[in-house]
């Protein structure tokens, strides 16, 4: 049974005097019933107040950057719960709440005061319909089928105890919500970036009819094929909006070296790309906790990314690195030269420095906390003050003009409609802003075979092979990994090894970034004088009496590899989540999904 609150509750107009000026979602106000219903269906003022709460559906400012922990691309401390056999079953799973959706219903069932203009009452109502597409497009993907439920019940309504409804009912009401919002938002733009407005709702219609086309065409288990290309032509269609008439643009400001990282350390969202952001704030203590995560030895994940993910990054020409005569044995120090400029703004690499103590430090790799060599640096700020805690102040993106343009390049490739100029506007635009110069205006036409070789086997078309390269590295630690999978149905890719750096031979130290100083060094057997400066890593095959989950790929050399010695394990039925099992003992008409019984 789904769970919701037996009496509504209404927001204080105590708090009135600062929402109506704009909305930081991450107050996480909680409604008070003080108010009367006229009072807040009565006056615009009402309806705004109200329609703030709304914004507790989006993902807080600590979870976009940890979105892809389960990810094909990157290792990890330990294996999930998820890719384990056994481990993870309907006891552990979660997600299964319904209140923020009764909330939304509540406004929409009772907004009909005639005495508001019926333009403005339609204008909140399209805000209310968003998130509330946003919040059955999250359901859809984590559960599939689920009860479509299009207004507040109470804890006597029998449709609680009443049975999931089929995803297409449920989608098909997703996107005509979202059809409403697009026609019905007033608002075009809000410089804070925090607000709905019609472009961000177009863009959430780019990114669900995406989703939901390809899923469609590639899980063909669910027979739904004959309907993938009129989802992937909604698309296509809101993507184009967006791109023609909203005004975004990418970010080139910093230029090659800096205009793509910029998007996720700057205070401020960059408005001219970001469209919805979860927005910091020193004078509300509202901050992440990025650089805690992505530096500390004991908080999170220590997600790394994976070698063979590395490896696509193309070169400065345009070229394929693993093209390259000899790059399987390049050293870290080698391989990150002369690549697109995404790379050294994604991960440790080249000349990156760090302040300290109001010092600038060179900043290699730090091996306490990455397995692999590629430590991510995309949402973490260059001093180390923000790194023991959630001292953070940079904005975190949940929408970018980006990601309207790799779908709209996907789209388009799947609908078999791709045209050069499509191209030029987007991945060639996105690979001129990383300081990529050939391959900019015209659509390839050979396939790239280590792409098809390691990610894309089944995919030979040469352009969409691309566009779901440019997608991986745009997008890298924005969320949107683990579902790409899904929507794919490549779940298997989860499997693959979890490797790293290329290490030419034990007790060698090893300088990461060119400064003539030794970093790293691997060892089998502890050198009786190491060198000062230098952190040893053992990769023999055990480490205090017990299997080393770090060794190298041919024993004395070669790839770092981390976790080889635990099994993960991929089933189809898990790409969709298990009904919570407390859920569906209060309600067994639910249904569990397949596989999870």
């Amino acid at each position: 049974m789904f769970r919701i609150n037996k009496h509504h509750k209404l927001l204080t107009f105590l708090l009135s005097a600062f929402i109506l000026t704009g909305c930081n979602k991450n107050l996480d106000q909680k409604p008070e019933s003080t108010a009367g219903k006229d009072a807040i269906f009565g006056s615009e003022d009402g309806l705004k107040l109200y329609v703030n709460s709304f914004y507790n559906i989006l993902p807080g400012i600590n979870d976009t950057y940890k979105a892809d922990d389960i990810s094909d691309y990157g290792a990890r401390n330990l294996v999930a719960d998820y890719l384990r056999t056994g481990a993870y079953s309907s006891r552990q799973s979660t997600g299964w709440t319904w209140t923020n959706l009764r909330n939304v219903n509540y406004f929409l069932a009772n907004n009909n005061n005639p005495n508001i203009a019926e333009g403005v009452r339609n204008n909140y109502n399209g805000i209310a319909r968003f998130f509330r597409a946003w919040f059955y497009f999250n359901m859809v993907k984590r559960f599939g089928d689920v009860p479509w439920i299009g207004k507040p019940m109470d804890v006597d309504d029998p449709s609680l105890y009443a049975g999931r409804d089929p995803r297409t009912l449920v989608m098909d009401s997703v996107l005509a919500d979202l059809d409403y919002a697009c026609t019905h938002i007033t608002l075009n733009d809000d410089k804070t970036r925090s607000l709905i407005t019609k472009w961000v709702a177009y863009g959430l219609k780019s990114r669900v009819c995406l989703f939901e086309g390809t899923f469609r065409k590639y899980q063909t288990g669910y027979n739904l094929g004959s309907s993938a290309n009129e989802w992937l032509q909604h698309a296509a269609d809101a993507s184009k909006a967006v791109m023609d008439s909203s005004g975004f643009t990418l970010n080139l400001s910093g230029g090659t070296d800096l205009s793509y990282r910029q998007l996720f350390i700057s205070t401020a969202p960059v408005t001219n790309e970001v469209m919805l952001s979860d927005v910091s704030s020193t004078s509300l203590a509202v901050y992440n906790d990025a650089n805690w995560y992505y530096t500390s030895s004991t908080y999170g994940v220590r997600f790394s990314f994976t070698r063979t993910f590395i490896n696509t990054y193309l070169n400065l020409d345009g070229t394929s690195f693993t093209d390259v005569p000899g790059h399987e044995t390049m050293t870290f120090a080698q391989e990150v030269q002369g690549r697109d400029k995404r790379l050294k703004q994604t991960i440790r690499a080249g000349n990156y420095t760090r302040t300290s103590s109001g010092k600038t430090i060179p900043a290699p790799p730090v091996f306490s906390y990455t397995y692999t060599g590629y430590q991510p640096i995309k949402w973490s700020l260059d001093d180390d003050y923000y790194d023991n805690g959630a001292n953070n102040t940079n904005s975190i993106c949940l929408m970018r003009y980006a990601e309207i343009l790799l779908n709209y390049a996907e789209a388009r490739a799947e609908l078999g409609q791709l045209t050069d100029e499509d191209w030029a506007k987007t991945i060639g635009a996105l690979r001129s802003r990383a300081g990529i110069t050939e391959g900019l205006t015209t659509i390839p036409t050979v396939a790239d075979p280590y792409l098809q070789a390691n990610y894309f086997p089944d995919i030979s078309d040469p352009a969409l092979l691309e566009i779901r390269r440019e997608r991986g590295i745009e997008l890298a630690l924005e969320g949107f990994r683990f579902y790409d999978l899904v929507r794919w149905k490549l779940g298997e890719l989860l499997l693959q090894p979890w490797n790293g750096m290329y290490v030419p031979a034990l007790d060698t130290p090893m300088d990461l970034n060119g400064d003539g100083k030794m970093d790293v060094a691997f060892y089998k057997v502890m050198p009786a004088n190491p060198v000062s400066g230098v952190t040893y890593i053992n990769v023999g095959p055990t480490s205090n009496g017990v299997v080393n989950p770090q060794q190298l790929s041919h024993d004395t050399y070669g790839e770092l590899h981390w976790l080889d010695n635990v099994s993960r394990d991929w089933q189809d039925y898990k790409y969709l989540y298990p009904i919570p099992l407390t859920d569906l003992q209060l309600n067994p008409a639910l249904g569990q999904n397949p596989g999870w019984d």
